[in-house]
């Protein structure tokens, strides 16, 4: 059968009738993968599967396993997990399928359905199974045990609990058992180890891809039976893919090592010969305009693609218009409620401006995410996509990849390990060396044992660990170990408190001084602001909607607005920026934008005219590469009022620039400017709205505390339609490089070649112009005239040149949407920030981008490259929170923000140091100095104690055999340190019910201490000691403290008198404590203590 005639996506809307109405399997080729995908995509939204359960889902993707064939160790666990989906589902009969798949997947051949079935364990609930036999099996299967389950192939083993993932589901599985009987399973989340779902049953399949298999395989044409309906898009082009991919298989085979059995070609793959035979042996589709079978019915459709309205309105209503008037349906396809929204309000808009208010227009919107809009005069009907309205880049969405993975990663990076330098609030920066059992009073207990100067040990209970932190500072810097029992540590604390309090001071000040100020009150959004933002090419992220509301909420104040927006590279900074320059110029104000260099100052001119290209605004620049006679033109038209948006280098805030009617000034990495541009900039800012951007991170503990003393806006998430870059790990290799490179420029492209060394760099590009003799290459580096180098970079971002050899001054800022290939050499040598940044500057577009890092074989490397590398690797897709591993772009954004020399404090007492004594910093002037500014945030019941420490001889604990691992058992301890309210001690609970099983008595008392310590706070104890059944708690040391003068102290007072006999007052050493007899546990202790702190709670309320 032939399908002709058709258009954009309506092959799938065809498909998806088709298989509603007919047999249980439909297997759908698609001539690429990328085509495939979008395919898919359209089918699961036309059956409403998006939120449907992975194992109830009829719409299935069947990718390819490797990346290159006989490439073992390059198989994508994900890919083979939905391949082996597919199988299982196929082979059990489960429901009627349709699977989208493409030549590249069907050509590895795959095992039998009987194999499949002989190979999978299926468990229920309240079974009889040992789990000695399940962990047996397990390791039959080729599971690997591991501490963590994250990834398809691994098992964990806790008391009673087995966690599992299988290859037949995209979550793992937590297996409980009571004795030999299965009580419990429960699906989880890799990335919080947490449980989500209850199931009844569920099949474990290990992976029956693997190579090392000598199963006997077939193709999957066979495996999916003779009643299989086949659709395929262009039978010729997939048969010869087919063909090509069998070559490539015969190939890698023959440089493959002779000492070592492998499976031959013809057994894992299938050749163009038996593909065709197999597929012509099946009901057959064609779908397209090329057919390869002649003899064969037809339909033929009536169909066109839709339309290109170049994001012009006009245009649009035209043709709905025009549609209607020949009784065809029409159709808006909005990807999300949200833009269903954004569409509505702008036809209103255009109506109510255009004087069509009553004019009734014929159209649906429908909230449905299609690839590709079409118009079917047959069957009168018009489907349009927001996206391709708006000329919008619609990105597929296909399972890729573990989060947990990632989570994983993040928290090696964050928990402790052996090695590790830390920082002791009192002590300074130690060694950890680990956790270690010591005795206390013939009971067992767990310390952090910390190595500090001339190898002295200091022992930190772990109730005490909220005063250590993990030593972050710049990547490469080892800190000098403190010495223990000197003065010197205390000094650097005082001296760095003291400048943090005077940088503080001086930031509130300003925000104090500018919230006096007068402003413009800049008006609503107008219907053209709304046309602006529905037009920008991508979705925006929920911190893009948040942060463009945050800055038109400032420019509609009567104050004037000073915002920082804080976002990485290609996050969408400068669409805010737009859209704010935008709003001011609705209100007939003009905007200034600023930016550090003169390529930059081009590119914002090139990216606010093309954006800004259908309204009514003028926009221009000035540099030093215009003349003088130029430039006075545009200044005399800048004081005339007929330039609404002025870009430029910090010649901006020279003298002779004169504004006729300043409203907004958009400063782009402030940072980076001298100080007498800032001084200028200072006097400028007063009363005019300013938005400063940077790409800098601001970490978010670092956000919290400014809060207050900076309006900040932070942009976390890249745009979720954007490519993520390829990564690639590669030896030093010139068939790799000029592979690369001619791949880009047959793509018309251009190239990033990084070369960090200056000295041997013509040769580097020499080598590389032999590599490919036809490209036109540039060099640029550091020590090149500055204004040599901006030229050749202009020239390169202008396209006359194919690739650019430079060294890292490629890494700020430079944003060139055709260069989509980065190669880095040495790799090695760079830390993972630069590796970061750098490739950031490919991937800014909807083109596939590739990053090739080039480094020594990883055998060659130190472990710390070696990790570096493959993060980068395999993190190609940078979401939110990969920052957290970035902490020196942490550091560089604390200094950013805080002044440049305090990154040398930071570097010496450690990122997470510095942030508690900044936060102290903050917290002691919004009490003193601006005690007035912060009224409202002041609590009403002042808590006169911030830390209490807890002194106890029992064995309070995480046991071994409860959480074996120990990395896991010190970051649980740091976790529930840090734990305050009893809402979150229960959660934290409960996650350990979840994960490890019903908690210890010993860790029972250990939740107890973390209660026992928010109690003793709130009643004004600095200490509690629990040993041989005594319970004494300490009062504030300072007696000139305004706790012996406040309501809480009197109410202890109170208290003593009315129960005298269990309780006791002391003094010693001019400490006064409280001391109760008989007190076994910390349990007991928390109940000696409850009737005081219900009468403080009872005399509070009575004072209010």
């Amino acid at each position: 059968m032939h399908l002709k005639g058709m258009a954009g996506s309506a092959a799938a809307v065809v498909a998806s009738a088709v298989f509603a109405n007919s047999g249980p399997l439909h297997l759908i080729i698609l001539p690429e993968k990328e085509e495939a995908a979008y395919f898919f995509n359209d089918l699961e939204n036309l059956m409403g599967e998006q939120e449907v359960p992975f194992h109830k889902k009829k719409v299935l993707f069947f990718p390819t396993t490797y990346r290159r064939p006989y490439e073992i160790d390059k198989t994508d666990n994900i890919n083979v997990l939905s391949r082996t989906e597919v199988m299982k589902r196929i082979g059990t009969r489960e429901g009627g399928s349709l699977v989208v798949t493409y030549p590249e997947a069907l050509a590895e051949k795959v095992v039998s359905k009987a194999y499949l079935k002989k190979n999978t364990l299926r468990m229920g609930l309240g079974e009889s199974l040992s789990i000695d036999f399940v962990i047996d099996l397990l390791a039959e299967y080729g599971f690997e045990r591991v501490d963590f389950v994250v990834e398809p192939g691994e098992y964990a083993l806790r008391g009673g609990i087995i966690d599992v993932f299988s290859y037949t589901n995209d979550r793992p599985y937590r297996i409980e058992f009571f004795g030999d009987d299965v009580e419990s399973i429960r699906t989880f989340d890799p990335a919080t180890q947490l449980s989500i779902d209850r199931l009844d049953h569920i099949t474990i399949t290990p992976n029956v891809q693997d190579r090392a298999l000598r199963e006997k395989r077939e193709p999957f044409l066979s495996y999916i039976g003779r009643n299989a309906v086949v659709w395929v898009r262009d039978l010729a082009f997939a048969t010869d893919r087919i063909a090509k991919e069998f070559e490539k298989a015969e190939k890698a085979f023959a440089e493959l090592s002779p000492d070592i059995r492998h499976l031959e070609p013809g057994e894992l793959f299938v050749n163009a010969e038996s593909f065709k035979s197999d597929i012509l042996s099946h009901p057959l589709i064609e779908i397209g305009s090329h057919f390869l079978i002649k003899e064969s019915g037809q339909i033929e459709f009536s169909m066109q693609p839709q339309p290109s309205f170049n994001k012009n309105f006009d245009l649009l209503l035209q043709n709905l218009d025009e549609n209607s008037r020949d009784g065809i349906t029409n159709l808006i396809l909005a990807d999300n409620p949200k833009q269903t929204e954004r569409i509505q309000t702008i036809f209103s808009d255009l109506k109510a401006n255009r004087g069509m208010a009553e004019v009734g227009l014929n159209y649906d919107l429908v909230n449905l995410s299609l690839h590709e809009g079409f118009i079917d005069r047959g069957n009168k009907l018009a489907c349009y996509t927001d996206h391709q309205i708006f000329d919008r880049y619609h990105k597929y969405r296909i399972r890729d990849g573990y989060a947990g993975k990632q989570a994983i990663t993040m928290k090696e990076i964050y928990d402790l390990q052996p090695g590790d330098y830390v920082t002791h609030i009192d002590h300074g920066v130690g060694r950890f060396d680990g956790l270690e059992k010591i005795e206390n009073n013939g009971r067992q207990q767990e310390a952090i044992r910390l190595i500090y100067q001339n190898n002295d040990i200091l022992y930190v209970s772990i109730h005490s660990l909220h005063r250590i932190s993990k030593y972050v500072g710049k990547e490469g810097t080892v800190p000098s170990l403190n010495k223990l029992g000197s003065n010197a540590w205390n000094k650097l604390k005082s001296k760095t408190k003291q400048r943090v309090k005077d940088i503080a001071k001086d930031l509130i000040k300003l925000y104090a001084e500018r919230k006096a100020a007068d402003g413009f009150n800049f008006n609503p959004d107008t219907y053209m602001q709304h046309e602006l933002e529905a037009s920008f090419i991508y979705e925006d992220t929920p911190d893009q909607v948040k942060s463009t509301a945050d800055v038109k909420r400032d420019m509609e104040k009567s104050y004037p607005m000073d915002r920082l927006v804080c976002g990485d590279v290609g996050f969408g900074k400068t669409e805010i920026a737009v859209r704010a320059a935008f709003k001011a110029v609705a209100d007939s104000k003009q905007v200034a934008v600023l930016v550090p260099t003169t390529i930059l100052a081009l590119q914002h001119f090139r990216t606010f005219s093309e954006r800004l290209k259908e309204f009514p605004c003028r926009v221009d620049y000035i540099n030093r590469f215009k003349s003088t006679k130029q430039q006075n033109s545009t200044l005399k038209d800048l004081e005339a009022g007929k330039i609404d948006i002025l870009i430029g280098t910090h010649r901006l805030v020279s003298q002779d620039v004169k504004f006729k009617d300043l409203g907004l000034m958009i400063i782009d990495e402030e940072q980076k400017f001298g100080v007498a541009t800032k001084e200028k900039l200072k006097k400028l800012k007063v009363n005019v709205d300013t938005l400063t951007l940077t790409a800098t991170p601001i970490p978010r503990t670092l956000q919290f505390s400014l809060m207050g003393a900076r309006d900040l806006s932070v942009i976390n998430t890249p745009p979720p339609n954007r490519y993520p870059v390829q990564t690639e790990l590669h030896a030093f290799n010139e068939e790799i490089i000029r592979d690369a490179i001619h791949f880009e420029l047959s793509r018309s492209g251009q190239v990033f070649f990084v070369h960090n060394r200056v000295n041997n760099i013509i040769e580097v590009a020499g080598m590389i112009q032999r590599l490919v003799p036809d490209a036109k290459i540039a060099i640029g580096h550091g020590q090149m005239e500055g204004h040599k180098l901006e030229k050749i970079m202009l020239d390169f971002v202008e396209g006359y040149y194919d690739i650019l050899i430079a060294t890292t001054i490629i890494e700020s800022g430079l944003d060139i949407p055709n260069v989509n290939t980065i190669i880095i050499n040495e790799a090695q040598n760079y830390g993972l920030s630069d590796l970061h940044q750098l490739r950031g500057r490919v991937g800014r577009t909807n083109k596939k981008a590739f990053c090739y890092l080039l480094a020594p074989p990883l055998s060659a490397l130190t472990d710390e490259a070696r990790k570096r590398l493959k993060a980068i690797e395999e993190f190609s897709e940078l979401g939110s929170g990969f920052n957290i591993a970035m902490r020196d772009l942490d550091i560089r954004g604390a200094g950013n923000i805080l002044g440049a020399e305090q990154s040398g404090f930071i570097s010496e007492i450690g990122f997470e140091m510095y942030q508690r004594i900044l936060d102290e910093a903050i917290l002691e002037l919004k009490e003193t100095d601006f005690k007035e500014l912060y009224h409202d945030e002041i609590p009403v019941q002042k808590e006169f104690v911030r830390e209490c420490l807890i002194e106890t001889d029992l064995e309070i604990m995480l046991p071994d055999s409860y959480v074996t691992n120990i990395t896991e058992r010190l970051s649980l301890y740091k976790e529930l340190d840090g734990l305050e309210a009893e809402e979150d001690l229960m959660k934290f609970q409960e996650k350990l019910i979840d994960r490890f099983g019903p908690v210890p008595a010993q860790t029972q008392e250990l939740l107890n201490t973390i209660r026992l310590r928010r109690m003793a706070r709130k009643l004004g104890f600095e200490k509690i000691s629990l040993r041989n059944g005594f319970l004494s708690a300490t009062f504030i040391s300072n007696q000139e403290s305004p706790f012996y003068q406040s309501n809480i102290f009197s109410t202890v007072l109170q208290f003593i008198q009315s129960d005298h006999r269990k309780v006791r007052m002391k003094e010693n050493n001019n400490k006064l404590s409280l001391s109760f007899r008989e007190v076994q546990s910390v349990s007991q202790a928390i109940l000696a203590l409850e009737p005081l702190a219900e009468m403080v709670e009872s005399n509070r309320f009575a004072a209010t």
